[in-house]
């Protein structure tokens, strides 16, 4: 009976697409430097007649554009009249820790958060969510959720659309999954319901000029493969946190849950005619959530994820009209945009590496929960300590059989390489969100500037929800005198080294009686710089660890057992 629901579901979702008949919703805007912001409980009626429970910001579901100005000091009061406890992130901004919104910037019921910085960030397409540690996912797919427009000098030198809903549209696309009380699910694989700005079987009219379309990715996992219909040109202008150097002419865009992009549209020429934006999910590679298989190989099952006439399937997401040319249009596509400064690599201070592994191995590794570095994310552990202006290179390894959307709190970065290889033009811009296909490696690199703060942490952590929600996070205080690596993997002091200090190769690392198996072991440098990692899987009471590779310093021993993180110092003469 669930397949012939799908079944059924999927045809009529079909025949909705590709016969759309709903004006796309378009935010309202607030603008200036105060901004006040109310979280709701709401109602929606996706389909005439049936009422689903939604959350939104000042309204029923989602929330207004945010219109800031680069170097203006905003003061934004976020009050809380949901029933329950919530966070808002500023998904993108750089802005203090303490003003972030992590999960552990809570706000109660009846509670008013009031964060206020400086908008130290560039011309780009940012937005707002909730970051509730385990409610991340249902928060957002429940409607919180807004865009932030960052307008700056550079930005308004350039020939481009900007009049907000008439050339220049912001589109959250989002896919959900409702019961059959239509109710919006959460967590859940089976997200057949396709809908742009919270609007299902959406249709715009766009004016016969050049338009700009701000692309955010708001789903839990679902990864877009974009592209026009006739596989029309268009042209890319902007990632996540800045515009390009020069405009990117593609036919396609792969977007991550996270990821943003600015595209324009050359419709000079095509008044009285429509095209559609789609989703080509059938050239996903198989290891990403939206192709046919969502792991690498087929035998991987996850629970729910078929039969969905979205998976691997090419999809109208938004049909568009072209209609009469607007006062003032712009009626060319730009070659240079700004100026773009990649940190050289060479003047890194330190690389750090993270593995994502997954919890289980085997046919059904994609239905549990996936690591990074072996760890699931605890409220009370520091993972990394930073220093202030430290320039970093940090390594994303996934030896997992999903592809991961990788985000990075704080900073915006810039991608070094794609397993040895440079970035696509569409990648060379600043970043905060990277897709990490399966079995794959990214590296890049960022600096830490401007905030220092000991006391609350920034996060970073997979940007697909189930599997941030599940623990696939981890956070980073940046400090002004960092104490070295990675605090706070809890420091228990009954695992036993000896001799330490040693002036030998070699040393005798005695675990403790209760612990069942000893899953790897790993050795960092002061500096935080992890230069050994041993997989062992296996019951053992001692472990020998050999140093001779190793200079004489300081370093730090990370024992991950089955039940407990063990840390201890080592001194090597």
């Amino acid at each position: 009976m669930k397949i012939l629901t799908y079944i059924i579901a999927g045809f009529l979702i079909g025949i909705n697409l590709l016969n759309a008949q709903n004006q796309v919703a378009i935010p309202d805007t607030l603008s200036g430097t105060q901004f006040d912001l109310s979280l709701q409980s709401g109602t929606v009626q996706f389909y005439p007649g049936q009422i689903s429970n939604t959350m939104g910001i000042n309204g029923n579901i989602l929330g207004p554009t945010l219109i800031m100005n680069k170097g203006d000091m905003v003061n934004i009061l976020v009050d809380n009249q949901l029933s329950e406890t919530t966070t808002i992130h500023w998904h993108g901004m750089h802005v203090s820790a303490s003003n972030d919104g992590g999960p552990h910037t809570t706000i109660e019921p009846s509670e008013v958060w009031n964060p206020s910085f400086t908008v130290f960030d560039r011309a780009a397409t940012y937005w707002y969510h909730p970051h509730l540690h385990e409610k991340t996912n249902e928060h957002v797919s429940k409607g919180i959720a807004g865009f932030i427009i960052v307008r700056d000098e550079d930005e308004a030198a350039l020939d481009l659309p900007r009049t907000y809903g008439v050339d220049d549209f912001p589109l959250v696309i989002q896919t959900k999954d409702f019961d059959e009380n239509n109710q919006i699910v959460t967590p859940s694989n089976a997200d057949d319901v396709l809908m742009v700005n919270a609007t299902i079987d959406p249709m715009l009219d766009v004016p016969a000029q050049v338009v700009r379309f701000r692309l955010l990715n708001g789903s839990s996992q679902r990864v877009f493969n974009l592209g026009l219909s006739g596989n029309q040109t268009f042209y890319q202008i902007g990632s996540d946190d800045g515009l390009l150097s020069e405009t990117n002419a593609v036919s396609r865009l792969r977007l991550a849950p996270g990821e943003r992009v600015e595209v324009l549209i050359d419709l000079t020429a095509m008044q009285g005619q429509s095209l559609s934006l789609m989703s080509f999910a059938a050239e996903l590679a198989n290891g990403i959530y939206g192709a046919s298989n969502p792991g690498i190989m087929p035998i991987m099952i996850l629970n729910g994820y078929n039969p969905n006439p979205l998976n691997g399937t090419n999809f109208t997401i938004l049909e568009m009209n072209v209609v009469a040319t607007t006062n003032n249009p712009v009626m060319s596509i730009p070659g240079e945009l700004v100026e773009v400064n990649p940190i050289p690599e060479s003047l890194a201070d330190i690389t750090r590496t993270l593995i994502f592994t997954p919890e289980q191995a085997g046919p059904n590794s994609l239905n549990g929960k996936f690591y990074i570095n072996g760890t699931s994310f605890d409220m009370d552990i520091i993972n990394y300590s930073i220093a202030i202006n430290n320039i970093e290179i940090w390594t994303i390894t996934n030896q997992s059989p999903i592809a991961h959307p990788f985000h990075i709190h704080d900073v915006h970065f810039y991608v070094l390489d794609r397993n040895g290889n440079p970035p696509p033009p569409g990648e060379q811009g600043r970043k905060d969100v990277i897709l990490v296909p399966a079995m794959e490696t990214v590296r890049f690199i960022t600096q830490f500037t401007d905030f220092a703060n000991d006391e609350v942490p920034y996060m970073y952590h997979c940007h697909m929800l189930t599997h941030e929600d599940d623990g696939m996070m981890g956070q980073f205080e940046v400090v002004d005198n960092p104490s070295g690596i990675a605090q706070g993997i809890k420091d228990r002091n009954n695992i036993k080294i000896y001799p330490n200090p040693v002036s030998g190769d070699e040393v005798k690392v005695l675990i403790p009686g209760k612990v069942k198996n000893v899953e790897y072991y790993e050795l960092y440098t002061a500096t935080g710089n992890m230069i050994i990692h041993k997989p062992l899987g296996s019951i053992q009471q001692e472990i020998l660890l050999d140093l001779s590779n190793v200079k004489p310093g300081t370093y730090i021993l990370i024992v991950k057992t089955s039940n407990e993180v063990y840390t201890e110092s080592i001194i090597k003469k």
